[in-house]
């Protein structure tokens, strides 16, 4: 089935706009020529896109999926037409990274500063998503390397060790937990919790241990981004439990204390991860190598596409 882009964008004006007629006049198309378009296509996917109503048109279930598609297929080809002229400016490569918060915050910049420095042709982009959403991202080919912290939740992922990290406490100077060099889960339950959004990876990790112990998680604050969670236990609207790197720069700025977590899931590990293939781009294997050295020697089906 051959799809071509002008009834596609078609389709997306009509859903946009709620009416053919309009539809058809952003496209610059007669309403015939795009009544026809829509009609051929429908037949040809064997659903109905649209439902006539009195006062135009509503999507049906079969449209808003092809809709995901379409706008899914304009980021894809903006990203081609962006790469491509940068060949133009004597770009060599461009690397899609996608990683959580916490590796941003604790050891990836650094490395990324030392990876472009090396390779000053390769353009990197990186997004901040949750550990979920980093795997899906490189999983569906939107990215291509991902940095997260686990479970692995998609097995087309090939992955390695990246760096070891910790989870602390941060707490008011003047809370009552202080006074304690490190603190246990059960301890910090009592206590009103300030975290990062739904979804970021030690959350969901902190969720799930209140439920193991039968407890609730007062996860009364979540906001994105660290130095507002800094920001909120200073002001004593909690406590919180975040990587360890960040917390102890906080409490060198912020009026609040550190506190190790006393618990043995505190210990975790950022994970680097590429969709599995025979042999990976040049520019994705540099990355792996650069950032995993013993990748190298790992597995023998991981080589560098010439």
């Amino acid at each position: 089935m051959r799809l071509d882009l002008t009834t596609l964008n078609l389709v997306l004006a009509i859903e946009q706009n709620r009416s053919i007629t309009r539809g058809a006049e952003r496209e610059h198309l007669a309403l015939a020529a795009a009544s026809k378009r829509l009609s051929d296509l429908e037949a040809r996917l064997g659903v109905q896109l649209f439902e006539r109503r009195a006062r135009g048109v509503e999507p049906t279930e079969a449209c808003r999926a092809l809709v995901r598609h379409i706008r899914s297929l304009h980021a894809s080809l903006h990203a081609l037409e962006s790469e491509v002229m940068e060949f133009a400016r004597g770009i060599k490569g461009h690397l899609r990274i996608v990683a959580n918060a916490g590796s941003i915050a604790e050891c990836l910049p650094p490395d990324l500063a030392a990876f472009s420095q090396a390779h000053p042709q390769i353009r990197i982009s990186l997004e901040d998503l949750t550990s979920a959403e980093a795997q899906a991202a490189v999983a569906e080919g939107r990215a291509d390397v991902a940095v997260f912290t686990p479970p692995l939740l998609d097995n087309r992922l090939q992955t390695w060790t990246y760096r070891a990290a910790r989870l602390a406490v941060l707490v008011p100077r003047q809370h009552a937990l202080a006074r304690q060099a490190a603190v246990s889960f059960d301890a910090l339950l009592d206590y009103d919790l300030i975290g990062l959004h739904a979804g970021a990876s030690a959350q969901e990790l902190m969720r799930e241990q209140a439920l193991a112990r039968g407890r609730t998680l007062n996860a009364r604050l979540q906001v994105r981004g660290f130095d507002a969670i800094a920001q909120l236990v200073e002001a004593g609207l909690g406590v919180a439990v975040l990587p360890q790197a960040p917390a102890e720069r906080f409490a060198k700025v912020f009026a609040v204390k550190m506190l190790r977590l006393d618990e043995a899931w505190a210990q975790r590990d950022y994970v680097l991860g590429v969709a599995r293939a025979e042999r990976l781009p040049t520019v994705v294997q540099r990355f792996v190598d650069a950032l995993c050295p013993a990748s190298r020697n790992d597995d023998p089906m991981m080589k560098t596409k010439r």
